[in-house]
């Protein structure tokens, strides 16, 4: 995928320091509590070391991009009002067209900033708020600093104190007590400039007893030059609450994809995270749910496919703090064309966390002799009355299988391709059904790309 001729009302010069940050704040015309806050974060960023562990970062270049670009002066409300080249990139992505056929509310974010959001009236009459993070700390100040940085604060990892400097764009959801959402809220993110970074935050409040489902999908331009995307997922399940997050990114190879995504389940309260990773140089994600009280229940499945040049290191954490709590974790990885794919998992259940059941299942598949797969677990129980599974596999593209599905008619390419379908169908069964229909041509793509 090739980038989108573009012009940009604001490009912030490369580099980041305290100028920078009081620039973003002041473009954004922020409130002073925000400002400090920001602030704040970038003196943590800049304290904090690259992490240690997991993929080499050593090559990010933090001092060679833009931390903040705007395309447009305003966000527009109706697609039509969307200037033609900006609207050409997103129809491409099939934006106009899942609104009208599924999406109670769509999203788009170019760059920095959304352009583009609406939402359906009957959910407005509700009282469902969806809207961009900016426009939420404007329009619902005392609800957005009641919840902001809750779940995830500066301190907690260097790049969730790096967005909390930059951040710009992303959604606030807000669902009222009792409301359900029947159709998916929607996003999507785009990076269409060479040397940036982008850093959406996202924050989504379910209250006691609502129902709703948020879908992000990303997408990037191949560049020579390496781009940032760093973006910070705060969920928050009230009592009796569902809330399902689905992820399907395919960011271009020259991306680093450094995410940190957290949730809260309070009492019966689901968390549930479909997350899809296809793309990108270097991954570092793994969604998180706390089981903060009793009868929370929390759900990630996730796959990852590498191919050459590609590191993924995905996977997931849940913590159980309170008894009669219920998870469920399920990563699939391929690997091919030399790449590498990591699960990176972490199951704990603190002390006095009683009749927890848990289960963890990691399957990787590699697609030829050169590629590689890690599994890096980790299981840190303090309880004993619990019920605590986890299995592990790895395995090959099995040749008597494809050979007999090509004595059917099937070319080799289409032959591997329903192996690895059948291979992750417990992800692509999770998905909206217009999900689906990608993922399945999109692993077709990748099988072509890579056999025969």
């Amino acid at each position: 995928m090739h980038a989108d001729s573009m012009e940009y009302e604001l490009c912030l010069p490369k580099g980041l320091n305290r100028t920078i940050v009081e620039q973003i704040s002041h473009e954004k015309n922020e409130p002073g509590w925000m400002t400090e806050f920001r602030l704040r974060a970038l003196a943590i960023f800049e304290q904090k070391p690259l992490p240690s562990w997991g993929p080499d970062l050593s090559a990010l270049p933090l001092h060679d991009i833009h931390y903040y670009v705007r395309a447009l002066a305003t966000e527009k409300r109706s697609w039509d009002d969307v200037p033609e080249n900006i609207k050409y990139t997103f129809e491409r992505l099939g934006i106009p067209q899942a609104e009208r056929n599924f999406l109670a509310g769509v999203g788009a974010q170019l760059e920095s900033e959304m352009i583009y959001k609406n939402l359906k009236q009957e959910w407005v009459d509700q009282g469902v708020i969806f809207v961009d993070m900016s426009t939420g700390l404007r329009e619902y100040p005392d609800l957005f600093k009641r919840y902001f940085a809750t779940v995830i604060p500066p301190h907690d990892n260097k790049f969730a104190a790096l967005n909390s400097a930059v951040w710009s764009g992303g959604s606030f959801v807000y669902i009222p007590a009792g409301v359900h959402v029947t159709m998916p809220l929607q996003a999507y993110f785009r990076i269409n400039a060479a040397h940036m970074g982008q850093f959406e935050r996202t924050l989504i409040v379910a209250e006691p007893g609502s129902y709703v489902h948020y879908v992000e999908g990303c997408s990037a331009p191949v560049y020579s030059s390496s781009s940032l995307h760093s973006a910070v997922v705060e969920l928050i399940a009230c009592a009796g609450a569902h809330i399902r997050y689905t992820t399907i990114q395919n960011w271009s190879t020259n991306v680093y994809n450094l995410v940190t995504k957290r949730a809260i389940a309070y009492r019966d309260a689901t968390v549930e995270w479909i997350d899809g990773n296809f793309g990108s140089g270097v991954t570092m994600k793994y969604p998180s749910i706390i089981l903060q009280e009793p009868g929370a229940t929390g759900q990630i499945i996730s796959i990852a496919v590498a191919h050459k040049g590609q590191t993924l290191d995905a996977g997931a954490k849940i913590i159980h703090k309170a008894p009669h709590t219920t998870s469920n974790i399920v990563s699939k990885s391929i690997a091919q064309q030399g790449g590498r794919t990591s699960y990176r998992g972490l199951l704990k259940v603190l002390k006095g966390a009683q009749h927890v059941r848990a289960r963890v299942q990691c399957d990787a598949l590699l697609l030829d002799d050169y590629s590689r797969s890690d599994t890096y677990p980790t299981l840190q129980i303090d309880e004993h009355a619990v019920d605590i599974g986890h299995e592990a596999s790895i395995s090959k593209l099995n040749d008597e299988q494809i050979i007999y599905l090509m004595s059917r008619g099937l070319s080799q390419a289409a032959a591997c391709a329903m192996i690895v379908h059948g291979f992750i169908d417990v992800f692509v069964q999770e998905l909206p059904m217009e999900y689906a229909v990608e993922i399945n041509r999109l692993i077709a793509l990748e099988m072509e790309g890579s056999i025969g």
